[in-house]
This record gives structure tokens, C-alpha cells and sequence, in this order.
């Protein structure tokens, strides 16, 4: 990443976006050689304690053709294991809940949070894009770049397609961008969508009359939604040590946008659970974001901040702030650290829990990740050369998450539990690229 010596202008847009975008953070192979294909190979670790684990394998190529033309692909597979929240709160004795499936049940201890343990699932995804500069003498300024990408998990789909317009000004030190995409995605859970706001049946799995009462707490075997973006953009040269980028993006959903594994906790007026519903959310969601990033390269080092706000009409309002700093060691060798901080407020109809006796709400959700919370990211990423002229990289990162009360006062026996359990995880990812 040297800016320094590659400070033409369209290297340095090139790099901005490149580490914008890109997962595998070889930013240096946007400058790739026309002709040959470049590869960044990746595998990842990420491990919740006592929750989910993940490992990701990625492997990404791009290709240089001789009109500037760039073809982009990436592979992608994911293997998730471990146990996720399912929504209730914890309670002094042991708590058995129906799984989402119906086939069969899992009892969490007293105290505990509880956690479905079936979280079993493996991704596939591939992404493709084409990019190449218009021809037209009047359109010479113009980059077209069009896209698409498939993912399939056991019971979840997702296609979309994307297009991208980018013109250059200024002698290329100012670049103006309109992108639009639009996705589609298809949920089949095992066991059907949950009726919102059903009772969870929980008994004897085998008998006949459990699975009357579960199939009516069923509405059908599978949901969608749409999602529609909207992304302009500005990337400037300051000067030829800073390069800056500014983003507003629009996004509107529509459709199912409920998650079908999670519940809420009724509780009586002592805070002991009578029963548990099945969430329910909006059909319907638009949000706005607002995104600036920045580089400036020192002597030797770069720095590489940026903030993104985002807002929604469900009220949840985030704010990220991300800082990596690029050091270079002796013969190519670089350490690079990361900070990253994340805040949001919870969304209108989150609720840790609902009083038996008051009226219940027609959109609830106790899915911590809607709710308050703030987030760190703490980093390091170490790369070196290999003889070969290859590249390989270590990072390793701790991540925090802590839940905040949205200002439910807690009752009963609800004040000697956990209601915001913290959530630690490490990251590992080994990157080679050649």
C-alpha cells in the first residue's frame, strides 16, 4: 500500500475503494497486472463463548482485460454451530422451550439466558462483477459496473443484481457514483412461519394433540422479502497524501422481515414467565445511511478513518467509527491496527419482556441485536511477502457487545438475573494472496 510511490490518481481511488469494499483487505491488488488473474485466498474464525462459532472460507479473483475492463468473482463458505439467544428472559428455575422445527424441546438451566442450541447452518456464496470504462466519446468519462450475487443456506435464500454508474472530473481527482440494487429473499424455516404473537405449544412432542396445537401456531412454510438500494457517492484527492470518500445510501424493505426462531417472555406482575410468543415486526422498513472515509499518508504510515450514521423508521439509530492504522516493518513486513466502536439505539417495539394483563403490542421484538448496545472492536493485522512475490496476512481481533436497558425497569425475580447478557468473541482470519 504505498501511496507515496504509486500516487497517480486512479491508484488512489482505486485503493480507497478498494478497502472499502473488499473482505479480505489485500488492497494492493486492485493494482493488478492486465491479463493474469489475482487471487486472495481467506479463512476466518469467529467464536462466541458459549455461543455460535463460525469459519469462513473465501476465495476471491479479479482480471484485468486490456480496455480497463475488470472481472471480479468470489466464492463463499460459511459453517455456523453453537446457540443463539432465542428472546426470553432467564428465570430462577429451568425453562423448557418447543424447537422452532416442533420436533422436540430444550431446557435451559435456572439463571441462564436462554439459548437455542440447534444454530446449525452452512452458506454458500458467489458474487460476480463486471466493470469497464464506456467507449462512447461523449460517455469517455463514464465507468459502468454491473453485478449479482446468490446465497443459499439450508432454509434461507437470497438473489440480487446491482448497477453502477461512476463518472470522473476534476482530471479524474473527483469521481461522482449512482448505484441501485435490488435483492430478493426467501425464507423456508423447518417447521413453517410461527402465527405472530402465538403462544409457544410445549409438551410431549409425539403425541397427536401437540401437533394440532403446534400446526396452529403455523401461518405457512415459507415468506420473502424485497430490498431495493440506493447509493451515491463522492470520492475526492485532497491532495497527494489525502483521498477522501462520502456515501449516502437509501434502503427500502419490504416483506417478511420478522426472525421465525425468536420469542418473548410474558411474565406476571412477580416477573415469573407464563408463557412465550412468537415475535412479531413491520412489514415494511426504509433506512438511511450516511458514510465518510479518509485517508492520509504520513512519511511512512497511512491512516485510514471513517463514520458511518445510520437511521431507520423503526428508530434505530447507529453510529460507527472505524481506525486502522498502516505501519510499514522492514523488507515489506507491515502491522496494521483497529479500533472499531458501534452504538444504536433499540428499535420502537423492542422489549425485553411483556407483564402479563397489559395490552399486547401489534409489533414486539426481544432480539437483543434490535435493541440498545454499544460494540468495540479491538485489532491487529500483520502481513509480509513471501520470495514467490505472493502475500500472506495474520489478523486477530477481540470483539465485545454489550446490551443496554432501553429503560424497562426490571420486576421480581427479574432484578437477580442477567436481562443483558454481554457477548465476547474472538476473530482469527489468515489471508494469502498471489
Amino acid at each position: 500500500m504505498q501511496l507515496e510511490k504509486h500516487n497517480k490518481t486512479p491508484n488512489l481511488k482505486a485503493l480507497l475503494t478498494t478497502a472499502t469494499c473488499a473482505l479480505l483487505g489485500s488492497a494492493t491488488n486492485s493494482a493488478s497486472a492486465q491479463d493474469n488473474w489475482e487471487l486472495d485466498t481467506a479463512l476466518m474464525y469467529y467464536g462466541e463463548s458459549d455461543r455460535v462459532t463460525a469459519i469462513e472460507a473465501i476465495i476471491a479473483g479479479q482480471k484485468t482485460y486490456d480496455n480497463d475492463e475488470v472481472l471480479s468473482l468470489k466464492l463463499t463458505l460459511d459453517s455456523l454451530t453453537g446457540a443463539s439467544a432465542n428472546g426470553a428472559v432467564a428465570q430462577p428455575q429451568a425453562q423448557t422451550f418447543t424447537r422452532p422445527s416442533g420436533n422436540g424441546s430444550y431446557t435451559e438451566n435456572a439463571g441462564k439466558t436462554p439459548l437455542d442450541d440447534t444454530f446449525k447452518d452452512t452458506r454458500l456464496q458467489l458474487t460476480g462483477q463486471w466493470t469497464q470504462p464506456l467507449t462512447y466519446a461523449e460517455f469517455e468519462d463514464y465507468t459502468l459496473s454491473i453485478g449479482g450475487n446468490v446465497s443459499k443456506e439450508y432454509d434461507y435464500l437470497s438473489v440480487s443484481i446491482n448497477g453502477n454508474l461512476a463518472r470522473d472530473l476534476n482530471n479524474k481527482n473527483t469521481t461522482l457514483s449512482a448505484g441501485l440494487a435490488y435483492s430478493f429473499d426467501k425464507i423456508e424455516p423447518e417447521g413453517g412461519i410461527p402465527k405472530p404473537l402465538a403462544t409457544m405449544v410445549i409438551g410431549d412432542n409425539d403425541s397427536e394433540t401437540f401437533e394440532q396445537a403446534f400446526e396452529q401456531t403455523r401461518i405457512r412454510a415459507d415468506d420473502d422479502k424485497k430490498t431495493l438500494d440506493l447509493l451515491l457517492g463522492l470520492t475526492q484527492v485532497i491532495n497527494r497524501r489525502m483521498i477522501v470518500q462520502l456515501n449516502y445510501s437509501y434502503s427500502s424493505v419490504d416483506g417478511y422481515t420478522t426472525d421465525p426462531f425468536k420469542v418473548i417472555s410474558v411474565v406476571d406482575s412477580e416477573g415469573y414467565t407464563q408463557r412465550y410468543l412468537y415475535e412479531n415486526r413491520p412489514n415494511e422498513r426504509v433506512k438511511h445511511a450516511f458514510f465518510g472515509q479518509a485517508k492520509y499518508h504520513f512519511e511512512s504510515t497511512i491512516l485510514d478513518a471513517s463514520y458511518r450514521f445510520m437511521t431507520d423508521d423503526w428508530e434505530i439509530d447507529s453510529h460507527t467509527i472505524d481506525l486502522r492504522y498502516y505501519i510499514p516493518l522492514s523488507r515489506g513486513h507491515y502491522i496494521e491496527p483497529h479500533v472499531r466502536y458501534y452504538t444504536q439505539s433499540a428499535a420502537e417495539f423492542y422489549q425485553p419482556f411483556l407483564i402479563q394483563g397489559q395490552v399486547t403490542p401489534t409489533y414486539v421484538s426481544a432480539d437483543y441485536r434490535i435493541g440498545d448496545m454499544n460494540a468495540y472492536t479491538l485489532g491487529i493485522k500483520y502481513g509480509m511477502p513471501l520470495n514467490s512475490g505472493d502475500r500472506l496476512a495474520f489478523r486477530v481481533e477481540y470483539y465485545k457487545q454489550s446490551p443496554k436497558s432501553n429503560g424497562t425497569n426490571a420486576i421480581g425475580v427479574l432484578n437477580d438475573v442477567e436481562l443483558y447478557e454481554e457477548i465476547n468473541a474472538v476473530i482469527a482470519q489468515i489471508t494469502y494472496s498471489f
